[in-house]
């Protein structure tokens, strides 16, 4: 799947380069009118981050993704400030269908491991965002020291399939995605499902990176620059499908 990205501050739809919140650009003010655009054009899954929860640790856009919720059909996964059980439940409650965890995996992993016993890893999906194979946290406001390797091996035990990779140094830089990471954690995770977020560029990056087994996608900058199209994106996944 092919999942177009929102990013959520303040209620509006930014974008962020390589994760600085002092370098953002606005996409659209209505996010729940950008959501019904994708929406219409034949695309049935969402990609959504609440930027202000991730930064503060609990949910800042609760108004917002209930709007997107309410009139999207289809898929919704969130990640952002995803730390706790009263949030997972919030958001269920809401209908989101999967949620990203990510500082919890690294500073509460009993919190994510529990979570994957309740709610099963479809529902639960693990993100792993940092910059030479190192995990950044909050945001991506702090650098860890634990590999991203290390990481999704305790999680894979924990019971954990999904796992969003973001290499925050591509992410919104346009210089295409960190291949070599993905494929690599690819062959040595063949169980997990290894989820490509940053960097893409265009069709041609999203056709490169099916063809190395890296079958879904998170798109964002490319798509609000006009250099990747919703209705390329469709067209994908009607040849998957």
């Amino acid at each position: 799947m092919i999942f177009p990205a929102i990013d959520l501050q303040e209620g509006k739809s930014v974008r962020l380069f390589q994760g600085d919140f002092s370098k953002k650009t606005l996409v659209n003010k209505d996010p729940l009118d950008q959501a019904q655009d994708i929406n219409q054009r034949g695309i049935h899954q969402l990609h959504l981050v609440d930027l202000d929860g991730a930064k503060v640790g609990k949910p800042q856009n609760l108004t917002t993704i209930k709007n997107i919720r309410a009139h999207f059909e289809g898929l919704i996964e969130l990640g952002g400030g995803v730390r706790n059980f009263a949030q997972l439940e919030r958001y269920f409650e809401l209908g989101l269908n999967r949620l990203i965890i990510g500082s919890a995996a690294l500073k509460n992993p009993v919190f994510v491991k529990k979570a994957l016993a309740q709610y099963g890893n479809e529902k639960i999906v693990i993100g792993v965002d940092g910059a030479d194979g190192k995990v950044a946290t909050n945001g991506w406001l702090e650098q860890s020291e634990t590999t991203m390797k290390n990481l999704i091996t305790e999680m894979q035990i924990a019971g954990a399939r999904h796992f969003v990779v973001t290499d925050v140094a591509r992410d919104g830089a346009m210089q295409g995605a960190n291949t070599e990471l993905l494929v690599d954690l690819k062959k040595t995770f063949p169980a997990c499902n290894i989820i490509a977020s940053g960097g893409i560029r265009d069709i041609n990056d999203i056709k490169d990176l099916t063809k190395k087994g890296i079958n879904d996608i998170i798109v964002g900058k490319a798509l609000y620059e006009g250099r990747l199209t919703l209705e390329e994106i469709a067209e994908v996944e009607r040849n998957v499908s």
